[in-house]
């Protein structure tokens, strides 16, 4: 018996990462998985896996969340990964930079949210897990303005949604990482003018010595995902090693 047995799980930016781990975390505990991305080639490596199907999908356009969303009858669990990390402060910030950030990491999960909500409505059940940050109204972190504020917005997202829906046996819960260890941050080091550098500098704010895996992200996504949390909405659940301290 696993602890997500026979529930259907929809998620974005399965392909690596987070969302990978959470694909596989989550077929594991016995789930039926419906992972996608826009990076086809990198989501292939997940096909084979017993309980996950694939799908190209790109959740920042509202014709194909709605397609998605049309092929389940039904959604137990809705898990929005999707984001975009934005490096700078708000003088570094253009107009372009802003509206790509909200689109990829606010946009995208009230059109997740607003295709398959009315699924969980008519069941009268429904679970939706948003990926947060503790860089948002948590905690203010250099060089993160838009993305911090992407993130804030999440989580005010993820408490209206709680509040407008527990009576009809909805939750809603955000998870609020500090710095995982992925392929997105480890491309966003690289990226830095003295990658060397970049990388002493997170590792410099671990209060534990390492940074968190993704898989560990993945294991408190399972928790959130099962019934196990049944009692648990409107919340962020903070995986930070003490950052946020």
């Amino acid at each position: 018996m696993g602890r997500l047995d026979g529930k259907v799980i929809v998620l974005s930016a399965a392909a690596q990462g987070i969302g990978r781990a959470a694909a596989i975390a989550f077929a594991k505990e016995g789930a039926k998985v419906t992972a996608t991305d826009i990076n086809g080639e990198k989501l292939k490596e997940l096909d084979g896996i017993p309980g996950i199907k694939t799908k190209v999908v790109d959740v920042t356009k509202k014709d194909q969340v709605d397609a998605l969303a049309k092929e389940h009858d039904y959604v137990d669990v809705l898990f929005n990964v999707a984001g975009f990390v934005h490096h700078g402060s708000i003088l570094d910030c253009e107009e372009a930079d802003w509206d790509f950030t909200m689109n990829v990491n606010v946009r995208s999960m009230y059109l997740m949210c607003k295709a398959f909500l009315p699924k969980m409505l008519a069941k009268k059940s429904g679970n939706i897990i948003n990926m947060a940050s503790v860089a948002s109204s948590i905690k203010g972190v250099v060089n993160r303005c838009v993305y911090s504020t992407s993130k804030a917005a999440v989580i005010g997202l993820t408490k209206s949604i709680a509040a407008d829906f527990i009576e009809q046996g909805i939750r809603c819960n955000c998870v609020c990482p500090g710095t995982v260890d992925t392929p997105s941050l480890r491309g966003r080091i690289q990226a830095q003018p003295d990658p060397e550098q970049a990388y002493k500098d997170f590792m410099a704010r671990q209060k534990t010595g390492r940074m968190c895996t993704a898989e560990e992200v993945a294991y408190l996504c399972v928790y959130l995902a099962s019934d196990e949390s049944a009692y648990v909405t409107g919340t962020e659940q903070i995986i930070d090693g003490g950052w946020s301290l």
